[in-house]
């Protein structure tokens, strides 16, 4: 289980997150919720390690995580897929997938027949390039490396972003695949309401480094919530 509580997060004079707490239990998915700016990517980065908070704790699995470096948190079951998915445009799908085995033990660094199960198209296309994938494809393809570390927190920034309609539902129901085994805390970022509430089974929204709602699914149909959200 993730227990993060009361996080501050500075970029110079300027404060990012303002006391956020935030808990993701296993087979259950956290959605975070918010316009452009509000801080969602800076929670994610704060989570992984990417960038240190100034304030607050981390806890993971019982262990305060705080202070340890990105790699160390991998190394933990942490996986991320990034805002922009950051694949590899020049290596191949398959040598894309093996950049995420550094923090397996040597012994265990494969590709599972389940990462191409959940995602065919990988399979069909393992020897192009990444670039020549389609925007979706590649969304994909950052899933599926995060994939090959077996996380058992899956952190994902805005998985739906600039991809068509008939992958983010492949998304969607990967995801949903993925939380009901039951094994793996899901922490999803999202601006496109329908899918967030589709899948949450909690979920805070942020607003200029707050937390300004949070509850259950039933509770992401009040007004407050969609005004937050509405440019």
């Amino acid at each position: 289980m993730l227990q993060a509580e009361g996080l501050n997060l500075y970029y110079g004079a300027s404060h990012a997150l303002r006391d956020v707490s935030i808990t993701a239990e296993p087979g259950k998915i956290t959605c975070v919720l918010g316009r452009n700016g509000v801080g969602k990517t800076s929670l994610m980065r704060a989570l992984v390690g990417r960038q240190p908070v100034k304030s607050g704790s981390i806890l993971w699995e019982g262990e305060d995580i705080t202070k340890l470096k990105p790699h160390e948190r991998a190394r933990r079951g942490i996986a991320m897929v990034p805002q922009g998915r950051e694949i590899f445009p020049r290596l191949t799908v398959q040598e894309n997938l093996e950049t995420g085995m550094a923090p397996l033990p040597r012994g265990q660094r494969k590709i599972d027949d389940e990462i191409y199960a959940l995602f065919p198209i990988l399979h069909d296309m393992r020897n192009r390039r990444g670039g020549d994938l389609s925007g979706g494809q590649q969304q994909q393809l950052a899933i599926g490396r995060a994939l090959v570390t077996r996380p058992r927190l899956l952190l994902l920034d805005e998985p739906t972003e600039g991809i068509q309609p008939s992958i983010i539902k492949d998304i969607g129901r990967v995801i949903q695949e993925l939380a009901s085994r039951g094994t793996m805390a899901i922490v999803l970022v999202e601006q496109y309401f329908d899918f967030a509430r589709a899948l949450a089974d909690r979920f805070l929204l942020l607003q200029r480094g707050e937390v300004m709602v949070s509850g259950g699914p039933e509770a992401m149909d009040g007004d407050d919530v969609r005004g937050y959200l509405t440019v």
